[in-house]
This record gives C-alpha cells, sequence and structure tokens, in this order.
C-alpha cells in the first residue's frame, strides 16, 4: 500500500534560557546560509563553475575545524541549510526557464531572521508527551512537551523541524501514514476556486454549490494599516516601537489563523460531504493572477491584494488534495485555460474581464461566470479521460437543471 508524507505543526514554549540556546544555534545556521551565498555569487561574477550543494557540504568538516562554535549544531541541520540555498537557486532558475523575468537571486538573511533548524532523520528523540533535539552549545537540554493528542512514533516521524513565526516558536513532525486506495465510483465534482466565492462546485448530476469567501483581512487589515502608521512615527526600536511591533504581529497572526482555519474546515466539508470520489480543480498560478497587465491599474492593486490576501488558494487546493487521500478519494488538477471565457454549450470564446459576472453567449447560454468556469473543467477531465458515458449523463443532467429553472410559472387564477 502506497505512503503520503503530512506534517503537523505543533506550538512549543521554550524557557528563557531554551529560547537564547535556539537563537545561537540559528544564528550559526543563518551565517551558513549566508557565506555559502557570497561563495555562489562570487563564484559567478568571476565565471567559476562547480560551487554546488555537494562541494559546499564537502567543506563543512574544514570549517568546523577552524570556527569550533559551528560544531554546536547538530551535523544535519548544518547539512540541510545549505540544501535550502540549493533548492532556492533551482527554484530561481526555474522561474527564469518559464518566462518570470522579474525573480531574483536568494538574499541574505539579516540578523533579525530565525533560520529554521531541520533534523533530518536523526538528531531528535520521541519519547510519550516529549521530543528532545542534539545540541553541543551547552548543557541546556532542548526538551518541549508535545499534547498527548499528538502520538508519534518514532519511527514513523523523518523529519522534525524548529520554526518561529510572529514571535512565537513551533515544531512540524513530518511522518508517513498509510494511503486509503483510491476507486473511481463514477461519480465527479468540478471545482472553480475564485476571490469573491472561494468555492464554486458542480456534480455529476448537474447540481451547483457556491461558498462565499469569509476574508478575515478586511477586519484585520484597517487595524495593522492603523498600528504600523503609529509605528512608523516611533524611534526604532525605543519601548513603543517594539509594544506596537507587538501588537502587530498579533493582529497579523490572528488574521492568518483564521484564514487558515476556514480553509482546513471548509476543504474537510467538501471531502467529506460528497459522494463523489474524483475531485477536479483547476491548476492555478496565483502569482500570475497578482500580476496580471490586463486588468486597469486602480483595479489591480485591489485585486491584487484580494488575490494574496484570501489564503492562497494554492494552500487550499493542498489541503483538499491530502484530506481526499487519506479518505480513499483523490483531488485532479487539469489545465483551466480560457475556462472563464468558454461558453460550456457553443465553445465559442468571450472577452471576460474581471469585472464581469455574467457570460451572455449568442447561442443562449446566460451563466455566472464561476458556475460556467466548473461546468467546463467538468467536461475538459470527462473528455480528456474517455469518460463518455459520464460525460453524456452530466450534460444530460446540466440541461434539465437549466431548464427547471428558466420554467415559467403560470399566472396566479390561471
Amino acid at each position: 500500500m502506497k505512503s503520503m508524507k503530512l506534517t503537523q505543526k505543533i506550538r512549543i514554549f521554550p524557557t528563557p534560557e531554551q529560547e537564547a540556546v535556539l537563537w545561537k544555534l540559528s544564528e550559526k545556521c543563518r551565517l551558513i546560509y549566508n557565506f555559502a551565498l557570497a561563495e555562489r555569487r562570487d563564484a559567478y561574477k568571476h565565471g567559476i563553475s562547480g560551487v554546488n550543494y555537494r562541494t559546499q557540504q564537502n567543506d563543512l568538516p574544514l570549517i568546523k575545524q577552524h570556527f569550533p562554535e559551528y560544531t554546536w549544531v547538530y551535523s544535519k541541520v548544518l547539512q540541510y541549510a545549505l540544501r535550502s540555498l540549493a533548492a532556492d537557486y533551482e527554484s530561481f532558475f526555474a522561474l527564469r526557464k518559464n518566462g518570470h523575468a522579474d525573480a531574483c537571486l536568494p538574499r541574505f538573511k539579516g540578523k533579525q531572521y530565525f533560520t529554521t533548524m531541520v533534523y533530518n532523520q536523526s538528531g531528535f528523540r520521541i519519547k510519550p508527551g516529549k521530543i528532545t533535539f542534539s545540541h553541543k552549545y551547552n548543557d541546556m537540554p532542548l526538551e518541549f512537551t508535545i499534547p498527548d493528542k499528538f502520538s508519534f512514533d518514532e519511527k514513523q516521524v523523518k523529519q522534525v523541524a524548529i520554526s518561529s513565526y510572529r514571535s512565537q516558536y513551533f515544531v512540524s513532525l513530518t511522518y508517513e501514514l498509510e494511503d486509503h486506495p483510491y476507486v473511481d465510483n463514477g461519480r465527479y465534482q468540478a471545482i472553480d476556486l475564485g476571490i469573491t466565492h472561494i468555492v464554486t462546485a458542480v456534480n455529476s448530476k448537474g447540481k451547483f454549490l457556491m461558498v462565499k469567501n469569509q476574508r478575515p483581512d478586511k477586519y484585520w487589515n484597517p487595524k495593522i494599516a492603523e498600528v504600523q502608521s503609529r509605528k512608523d512615527k516611533c524611534k526604532k526600536f525605543s519601548k513603543r516601537w517594539k509594544l506596537l511591533n507587538k501588537i502587530k504581529h498579533k493582529y497579523e497572526r490572528k488574521r492568518d489563523e483564521q484564514t487558515r482555519d476556514f480553509q482546513h474546515k471548509l476543504s474537510r466539508k467538501l471531502v467529506e460531504n460528497t459522494r463523489a470520489n474524483t475531485l477536479i480543480v483547476g491548476e492555478l498560478d496565483v502569482k500570475h493572477m497578482a500580476q496580471s497587465n490586463k486588468v486597469p491599474k486602480p483595479m489591480r492593486a485591489g485585486l491584487n491584494r484580494a488575490t494574496q490576501n484570501s489564503g492562497s488558494l494554492g494552500r487550499f487546493v493542498h489541503f483538499l488534495t491530502y484530506k481526499s487521500r487519506r479518505v480513499g478519494k483523490r483531488t485532479i488538477e487539469i489545465d483551466e485555460r480560457n475556462s472563464t471565457k468558454e461558453c460550456w454549450v457553443c465553445g465559442k470564446l468571450h472577452c471576460m474581464p474581471i469585472w464581469k459576472r455574467i457570460m451572455s453567449c449568442d447561442c443562449g447560454n446566460v451563466i455566472a461566470r464561476d458556475k460556467n468556469s466548473c461546468v467546463v473543467l467538468m467536461k475538459r477531465y470527462l473528455s480528456q479521460n474517455a469518460k463518455w458515458t459520464g460525460y453524456r449523463v452530466f450534460l444530460d443532467n446540466l440541461r434539465y437543471t437549466a431548464k427547471c429553472k428558466t420554467k415559467v410559472s403560470p399566472p396566479v387564477g390561471s
């Protein structure tokens, strides 16, 4: 049976002494990352080839001989810092290859940046209710409490990461879970993701479902902007500046947690409350959505902010994917190009700017753009995978539903 990897993020509460140790270890990881980045940039500038992850990893023992303070950090943690730099470079070159001319090289990390420390396969020990990490900085044990509801077998856990976000500390445990077998039961549900309505779905019976996006950022963003304005008028790192900075982080954390909680609950309801074993979503390019030059400039700023603050639609697809796999279902991404412009009845392409919410075609099809998009996604999946019986049944159900909705009631008293 196949298995999949999941990550459980758990908040920890280190003591001031443990927090000081974490920052010391994180600082060494940050310096290794910056030194390796500087070496790569110098090699590129002078035309030197061969500077990659393998060569920089092989230099770590020599660095530890000249600078013994790097022995404080567990060896695999330093190796993973170099691996993350290599991944950043690969991402940069992939973006440039795909036509993103504005992609930037990896940047140096500042002193205020807490570098995530990744313990890959070893360097940690898990006991009932506790997790311990290896280090050689001093005798202070890095042992943290894990709630009893999170019970993990040490052999199942493949990787543990220590991170900091908004002045809070977390451990992320990556573990393996057996995958339930997938069976195609002949029922499908196509989902179109958006900003106003985060979900517009249609099933094989032609029934639609629309879920409005909660958008907690509309409540928190004005508060964050007000605190930021007051903070900008203070002297940097003064007592008042630190207080306002703490409040700002608190508001941002609440906004992000509420958005993530909404997406978790909605994705679980979508997976559990449908009889379809196959969920179809469009393959999103959120970065392109946020930088579209086809939208007028005054409207583009609001659209970009709404796209980014809607809680990352790509993350919502990830939630759907792993939650569906856990119950024996599948979430499949297909190309959604022109799905908003194409009429699902006749296939004609229309000019559909972002402000135009209704498609009106010459063939008589009048439908909301989001509903039209999810119908097109369903048709594409069924036709591309030769589901001809399901294709015909779906179109018949859709036409019957549309006919019932457009039926005119007789006048009263007739």
